[in-house]
């Protein structure tokens, strides 16, 4: 059986509140994320393991696209864990993501194939 992660699903799973906007937002995000079915319900898992790194998995308010966020004040141990964790995880699944500006942010923009 296939676990659809509806917009619904999204904003539950990474702890957003069910409202119009936030549900508006989460559907323009699936929409450009190329292939995202075929990865989505690992996008909930790796939030997941984000979450002891003081990190996440959510919603852009700069880009239609889901952002992985560090807190860049983190130690720098906590920050390389978190940036291995992120292409790791990319690679595993032939996810395509952009880093931006150097940050320890990056967007999910879809499959690699």
């Amino acid at each position: 059986m296939q676990l659809e992660v509806s917009a619904e699903v999204i904003l539950s799973q990474l702890g957003y509140s069910n409202n119009e906007a936030s549900l508006k937002q989460a559907q323009r995000a699936i929409d450009v994320t190329k292939d995202y079915e075929k990865f989505a319900k690992h996008i909930i898992t790796l939030n997941d393991h984000l979450k002891k790194m003081n990190a996440y998995v959510g919603l852009s308010n700069k880009t239609d696209y889901l952002k992985i966020k560090c807190d860049e004040n983190d130690s720098k141990e906590i920050l390389d864990a978190f940036h291995e964790t992120v292409l790791a995880w990319a690679k595993k699944y032939n996810v395509d993501i952009e880093r931006l500006d150097k940050k320890p942010i990056y967007y999910i923009l879809g499959t690699s194939n």
